[in-house]
């Protein structure tokens, strides 16, 4: 039962945010000397290859007969070509903004599901969600606080990744159950890698290596990406997502305790009590909908 692997399934989540927020790491740490589109296609490249150790290791996937082809591929793709966007805005984000707060905006992504899951999944969201939501917009507003002095466009671009990647994260529940998560994975960051590359070539190209050790970061933050996704998927499938859920925002202080320790970076006065009431607001969200489940 998932309820016995409780435990080990947080585990697993935690050191996927811990890679993911390593893989982001690493993204500011280059980001002077390359371009977003460059490094989301670095990052699909190889974290391509966790990938497809996903999908070969899938037992369901060879129960299945090792399918490649899904009747949903339209939407398949679909996600793919949102994931590129939401990549290209967050890695962008990062070189322009402090690690902390591109990251702790991106989490406005759960208040974006819950708007898509009224449209694309047919729920009934009541007055304590939509609250929830409402909560969590006013702590983005006070993290991006446009008309003021400190406003900067730059803040859009993570807001803008948390919508696509919270549409990457409802469409997956409208693709058939009988198709293996792994495939659906391989499916966007193929589409994605592909998607990074024309977005490259069309913002000024490739760039050569500026140092020799570039190829290693590059490396390491592709494999962080894709043995995140791997933790992520594992994960899930351990244990129940309503108990997961608020393990989720353990990102949000990593993600400000690391901007400290590798930056310099503590945005006291643009985080909080924005990035409170994200987190008030998410962890509502995941309250009332474990609510819902018991009755």
């Amino acid at each position: 039962m998932k309820s016995d692997y409780t435990f080990t399934a947080i585990l697993l989540l935690l050191g996927a945010l811990t890679l993911f927020d390593g893989m982001g790491l690493i993204i500011k740490h280059l980001s002077p000397r390359y371009g977003a589109a460059e490094l989301s296609a670095w990052r699909n490249m190889f974290g391509l290859i966790p990938s497809i150790i996903v999908l070969y290791a899938s037992r369901e996937w060879h129960n299945k007969g090792r399918i490649l082809i899904v009747r949903q591929w339209k939407l398949a793709l679909f996600r793919g070509v949102v994931l590129t966007f939401a990549q290209f805005s967050f890695y962008l984000s990062l070189g322009l903004l402090t690690f902390a707060t591109a990251s702790t905006i991106t989490y406005a992504n759960s208040l974006f599901a819950v708007a898509l899951a009224v449209p694309l999944l047919g729920e009934k969201v009541g007055w304590i969600r939509w609250s929830a939501v409402i909560v969590g917009f006013v702590g983005v507003v006070w993290i991006v606080r446009p008309g003021s002095d400190a406003f900067t466009l730059a803040a859009l671009l993570p807001f803008g990744a948390a919508a696509c990647y919270a549409i990457v994260g409802v469409t997956i529940s409208v693709m058939d159950d009988d198709v293996p998560t792994p495939l659906i994975n391989l499916y966007s960051s193929v589409v994605a890698l592909i998607g990074a590359v024309i977005l490259m070539l069309s913002t000024g190209g490739f760039t050569p290596l500026q140092q020799h050790n570039d190829i290693w970061w590059l490396m390491a933050m592709g494999g962080f990406g894709g043995c995140a996704v791997l933790l992520l998927i594992m994960a899930y499938r351990r244990g129940e997502q309503s108990d997961l859920a608020p393990f989720n925002y353990f990102g949000i202080p990593l993600a400000f305790l690391l901007g400290w320790i590798f930056f310099g970076e503590a945005p006291w006065g643009e985080l909080f009590p924005g990035a409170l009431l994200i987190l008030a607001s998410g962890l509502l969200i995941v309250w009332r909908e474990r609510q819902l489940k018991k009755n």
